[in-house]
């Protein structure tokens, strides 16, 4: 089963709208890369690790933050402080254990992104956990990814 043969076509446009209009108004297609794996990686969806991995390659993300990323947090040196801000955000976003985002989470992401950032920010987190979802509960096969 393919990305495609998963969604009605008119849910999979607004889905993928939603994470290019995120990733843009990002404006860092390598973190965006990063975000979307780390929210894969919590999710276990095989498929979008299997394509965000490509797709990060290809952005020229260092291969040792993609070989840390599951342990960024104590990845001393590898990921700077704008990276682990948006890891963390990724993270409490993704998971929502205490029903929402610590505060010292959401004020280390606000030093360094402004609010417009921010808001793509959450909302590239937002659609990558949809996809996730979709992803896992279809239980799509990584490997159908072609750039």
């Amino acid at each position: 089963m393919s990305r495609t043969d998963v969604l009605d076509p008119e849910v999979a446009r607004a889905l993928s709208a939603l994470s290019a209009a995120a990733k843009k108004g990002l404006g860092d297609p390598a973190l965006a890369e990063l975000v979307v794996i780390r929210a894969s990686q919590l999710n276990h969806c095989a498929f979008c690790l299997d394509m965000h991995l490509a797709i990060a390659r290809e952005h020229g993300v260092p291969e040792q933050q993609l070989e840390l990323l599951a342990a960024w947090e104590e990845a001393e040196g590898v990921f700077d402080e704008r990276e682990r801000a948006a890891l963390a955000l990724t993270e409490a976003v993704t998971v929502l254990t205490d029903r929402f985002v610590p505060d010292e989470v959401y004020r280390k992401a606000a030093k360094h992104f402004d609010d417009r950032q921010l808001a793509h920010l959450v909302g590239l987190v937002v659609a990558i956990n949809n996809w996730n979802r979709v992803m896992v509960s279809r239980r799509v096969a990584p490997g159908g990814y072609a750039p």
